[in-house]
């Protein structure tokens, strides 16, 4: 249970909070669980913190309301609170949409193969994602990730990547463990930002609801009622990569995303990536999608990069078997 204090500066109490304090009484009837109590300029909420987050983005939102019309009525707060708890529980809609972002903006795959991961992971409970940059595996998983939560098919959202060092060496770098691999997981940030308003996000990471961490954390562990990302996992090796997969526990899910073409490991280490797909593949419950440059939804020129090293790391490795 958490509490959380909404003050009310220069809001005309009796019209925000309705006649007999029925604005207030309409978002407790749709919050059971938590107590939310008017006192004097003071909104006091108590509950569990999901809930807590919710109540306190159906008053911001009718706090803005109310500063940009001076007004708001019974409906209006109805109309908020459906926001809130919109159903995105059934099937995802026929133009696959996953959910909205932190500005509206509807998130959806893109592509095919975008599509074709978006069922895997909906059918499967492990699903590697496999691809070169800028192919939206990570961000379709984060995405998905977020909705289950948003959804409460799971409790919590686990994301790590293993901390592998390209050409700098950790130990040099300024700071303590966690502004050390920070760096490594600013992609994964950067995709909830996109996802979840900041201060939502900041409580969600607080509570460990949302849990970003190196790889090395997650030995150990039974991770139940989760969803799990296991992102660059083309830097794993073997060894790491059966470690994360066995700590998957009832009611979770797991995704594994990578890209072969960027193992930063030393030459003479395998990938554990690699290795768990051969052996996996065809596992009932496993899902294995492959995302190639088609799919590349950066810049235009991305796509070309990547066929261009494609193309011209083929011919120098032929000329080479030539010679």
């Amino acid at each position: 249970m958490i509490e959380k204090t909404i003050s009310l500066e220069d809001i005309s109490l009796p019209d925000f909070l309705g006649v007999e304090n029925r604005n207030i009484n309409e978002i407790s009837g749709a919050f059971p669980r938590s107590r939310i109590v008017s006192r004097g300029n003071e909104i006091h909420i108590k509950g569990e913190a999901m809930e807590v987050v919710q109540i306190s983005d159906v008053i911001d939102a009718l706090i803005a309301h109310f500063n940009n019309y001076g007004s708001l009525s019974e409906d209006q707060v109805k109309g908020y609170i459906a926001q809130e708890q919109t159903d995105l529980t059934g099937e995802i809609h026929a133009e696959g949409l996953i959910l909205f972002g932190t500005r509206g903006n509807p998130i959806r795959p893109k592509t095919p193969n975008q599509h074709r991961l978006v069922q895997s992971i909906r059918e499967n409970d492990l699903v590697f994602a496999l691809g070169p940059a800028g192919t939206g595996k990570t961000y379709i998983s984060v995405a998905m990730a977020v909705r289950a939560l948003k959804q409460k098919e799971v409790r919590k959202i686990i994301i790590t990547r293993p901390a592998v060092e390209a050409g700098e060496n950790l130990g040099f770098l300024p700071g303590d463990l966690k502004e050390k691999i920070d760096p490594y997981l600013r992609p994964i940030y950067d995709a909830l930002h996109d996802m979840i308003p900041f201060e939502k996000l900041r409580l969600y990471m607080e509570r460990e609801i949302i849990e970003i961490a190196p790889l090395a954390y997650m030995r150990g562990r039974t991770l139940n009622n989760a969803f799990i990302l296991l992102d660059e996992a083309q830097n794993t090796t073997p060894m790491q990569m059966k470690m994360f997969l066995t700590r998957m526990g009832p009611e979770s899910k797991m995704i594994v995303t990578g890209d072969g073409s960027q193992i930063d490991l030393p030459p003479n280490q395998k990938s554990g990536l690699k290795e768990a797909v051969n052996y996996l593949t065809g596992v009932a419950g496993i899902g294995i999608v492959e995302l190639s440059g088609k799919d590349v939804v950066r810049h235009r020129l991305v796509r070309d990069i990547i066929e261009a090293y494609r193309t011209k790391g083929e011919s120098i490795k032929s000329k080479g078997s030539a010679d």
